[in-house]
């Protein structure tokens, strides 16, 4: 599956984004899928994950209760809601596809990149 992620920008801290991924193909659906996000000269970190049917997420602590992850399967779209956002929240955000997964928290579980989007915080 192909991704192409949107929806990046510059907000103020406390301020909303909402990110896109947008999957090519007829088997989205047999993919988990999740939200990585990297920061200058940091390590490509875990940020959200969902079950290929949906209803199954998973987030990283510093991100519980702000930001939320879903998906719609009929569109080959899956979301990533970043509300409250602080300063520390910037960074290139990757969607990421593992096919038949769970929607693990790491990386070298997922075969599919996109490119990635830059979401920057101000203060």
């Amino acid at each position: 599956v192909q991704l192409v992620e949107s929806g990046g920008g510059l907000v103020q801290a406390g301020g909303s984004l909402r990110l896109s991924c947008a999957a090519s193909g007829r088997t989205f659906s047999l993919y988990a899928m999740a939200w990585f996000r990297q920061a200058p000269g940091k390590e490509r970190e875990f940020v959200a994950a969902i079950g290929r049917n949906g209803i199954s997420t998973n987030y990283a602590d510093s991100v519980k209760e702000r930001f939320t992850i879903s998906r719609d399967n009929a569109k080959n779209l899956v979301y990533l809601q970043m509300d409250s956002l602080k300063v520390e929240d910037t960074a290139v955000y990757y969607c990421a596809g593992d096919f038949l997964g769970r929607g693990a928290g790491e990386a070298n579980k997922y075969g599919s990149w996109g490119q990635g989007t830059q979401v920057t915080v101000s203060s």
